[in-house]
């Protein structure tokens, strides 16, 4: 009888704060297509391109939508097994995304960013922060569909 266990499941992660504006979702876009290179996801393959596309507009909607003056936004990378993920947490409690995948109108001057995050990832969702404001904005890519 074989008495093996299965080997634990490896998971990649990257965390790091940045400032809340435009230079630092530009770094944190930056850094997360750097980190997905280094884990094997070379910058031209569609799981690097996607998932730094989705990752560019949750950081531009932490600034614009949920910036605080003096607080800074938080985005975590992790990798499991086939599933990329990445989440981005700002301050602003009271501004959630609408989780829907309607256009809005094309006179309208935001939503269009959380359309594409929501056709282009397999799941994606908020969160409330718990014992602090803020909310977490998630959003996961399963590269075997890619």
């Amino acid at each position: 009888m074989n008495s093996e266990t299965p080997p634990a499941p490896v998971v990649l992660e990257f965390s790091m704060c940045f400032t809340s504006s435009p230079r630092g979702a530009r770094l944190a876009r930056r850094l997360v297509s750097h980190r997905l290179d280094t884990w094997g996801h070379p910058y031209t393959s569609p799981a690097n391109e996607t998932l730094t596309l989705i990752a560019a507009e949750l950081t531009a909607n932490a600034v614009r939508h949920g910036h605080v003056p003096g607080r800074d936004f938080h985005l975590r990378l992790t990798q499991l097994d086939d599933t990329l993920r990445v989440e981005v947490t700002d301050s602003r409690t009271e501004r959630v995304p609408l989780l829907s995948d309607q256009e809005p109108p094309g006179d309208a001057e935001s939503g269009h960013g959380l359309l594409i995050v929501a056709r282009l990832a397999s799941r994606w969702a908020s969160s409330p922060c718990v014992g602090r404001p803020g909310k977490t904005v998630w959003a996961e890519l399963s590269v075997s569909r890619l």
